[in-house]
């Protein structure tokens, strides 16, 4: 009898466990975070003093300062939105001189859409099988690039260029592989014989992204 009672326990306590775990969407019409506080789980606004400006942001109406390195992008979350709290989405907006590259990287928490708003961009990604999908985006195109996938984009046209991306999570993460690679404390053996490089052209890399 008792191990009978001990087992529909457990059983009724699974399910309540999956019921709770499996409720990811806002409980709330929405949530502005209260400024003091800065854990993951923050306390909301009394909706009496949410306002409509909690839910306009005007970051990124101009350019990102792309003169020095020839790209720069303003990344739009929670942070400095607070109206997209819990919303599960945030966006981007990045910016190319002539030539100017979003070097290879992928979002380990979201899936992206990147719309050109101006100029001609090399846009693509490379799937699990190392198969590259890509081509230039002009003008009002949008592609979309799947969670976790190496993904890049280049401006080959002869002006300035502009992309908004947006995610469907609130924190997507970003990792950009030279950073990665050789911007982090990986020995320097394990680059040489991964990119077959000797020990000189190793530590050029790591003079160029190890963050000064």
């Amino acid at each position: 009898m008792f191990s009978t009672k001990m087992t529909v326990f457990l059983v009724l306590l699974l399910q309540s466990c999956i019921v709770l775990a499996s409720d990811p969407d806002p409980l709330h019409d929405y949530c502005i975070p209260i400024p003091e506080f800065s854990s993951i789980f923050p306390s909301c606004k009394n909706s009496s003093l949410v306002t409509v400006e909690d839910f306009v942001y005007s970051g990124i109406k101009n350019p990102g300062d792309f003169k020095n390195t020839g790209f720069a992008s303003i990344p739009v979350n929670s942070a400095v939105f607070p109206g997209l709290h819990t919303l599960g989405m945030s966006f981007v907006r990045a910016d190319f001189e002539a030539g100017g590259i979003n070097v290879p990287h992928y979002h380990p928490r979201a899936t992206e859409t990147a719309f050109v708003l101006e100029g001609r961009v090399y846009s693509g990604f490379v799937d699990s099988s190392n198969r590259v999908f890509a081509r230039v985006l002009e003008k009002g195109e949008v592609m979309v690039f799947p969670r976790g996938l190496v993904h890049f984009q280049m401006n080959v046209g002869d002006s300035p260029a502009s992309i908004l991306g947006s995610f469907n999570s609130q924190n997507p993460g970003s990792v950009k592989i030279p950073n990665v690679m050789f911007g982090s404390s990986i020995k320097e053996e394990v680059l040489m014989k991964a990119f077959g490089l000797n020990d000189k052209e190793v530590h050029k890399l790591r003079k160029r992204f190890v963050p000064q």
